[in-house]
């Protein structure tokens, strides 16, 4: 008989976490209940996606039971196009404080929010986050934020998944609970609200976070690839970039990556 996950039975206060064995995607699913009207909080995990996706239509490879796969509906009220921006923003910071708690490693966040880890001066790919904006059935829009951390993939395994993959278990050395990890999440994601509530804009909190501010890097998009001085990134959290000729270009999407 095949073990019962761990995530099947883990529930928090607060949150509808809807646990699945096999999905699609743990973003359509999100997108389908948005769609419906369902309220911000609900939450859906997976132990294996059959068609993840990740930014720029990329598919998104995970092998079953090893990561952790979720998405979460958000409702973020208006101005909504100020508001879903720190959402995701707060979210990247939330994992990678989820990451530090429950494993000690201290991860960065990759423009816009991918989670990587620096050793011996090489970067590495931890987590990536999709966030898509859908309305309502009555117009309402809403945020979805999908994550896809790489928890327990092992080490033969990380190139099929990309050139530059790591997991937690070969960061670390030692397997991680998966249950911990998204209960810190969502812990995380708790306090960030409550503080951007009490006035705190998590913009400026981000921006100290992000890798590779003031170094030269490439970005690619889907319509351009760009290098320069990551400058800076405005309120809206737009990369700023410094070209060579001296101007500057704003990028709302993209990856970005060191150039060497």
């Amino acid at each position: 008989m095949k073990p019962i996950s761990e995530l099947h039975d883990f529930q928090r206060e607060g949150w509808d976490i809807r646990y699945f064995e096999r999905v699609t995607s743990t973003n359509t699913l999100a997108l389908e209940a948005g769609r419906q009207g369902a309220p911000e909080g609900l939450v859906f995990i997976a132990d294996e996606q059959t068609a993840g996706r990740g930014r720029l239509e990329r598919r998104w490879i995970a092998p079953p039971g090893t990561c952790l796969l979720f998405s979460v509906l958000f409702r973020p009220g208006e101005p909504f196009t100020e508001r879903a921006p720190r959402l995701t923003m707060l979210c990247g910071m939330a994992l990678a404080d989820a990451v530090n708690t429950v494993t000690g490693l201290t991860p960065q966040l990759k423009w816009p929010n991918d989670l990587i880890i620096t050793r011996a001066g090489v970067w590495r790919k931890v987590a990536g986050m999709l966030s898509e904006i859908e309305s309502a059935s009555d117009g309402a829009l809403f945020l979805v934020v999908g994550i896809g951390l790489n928890v327990n993939v092992p080490a033969a395994v990380l190139p099929t998944l990309a050139p530059n993959a790591t997991s937690l278990l070969v960061e670390s050395g030692r397997v991680i609970e998966r249950v911990a990890l998204l209960d810190a999440f969502l812990q995380r994601v708790e306090a960030y609200r409550a503080a951007w509530r009490a006035g705190e804009d998590p913009a400026p909190l981000w921006r100290h976070r992000l890798a590779w501010l003031g170094e030269v890097v490439q970005i690619h998009t889907p319509t351009e690839m760009a290098s320069g001085i990551a400058e800076d990134v405005d309120a809206d959290g737009a990369l700023v970039l410094r070209l060579a000729d001296g101007r500057q270009q704003r990028f709302t999407v993209g990856d970005v990556s060191l150039r060497v």
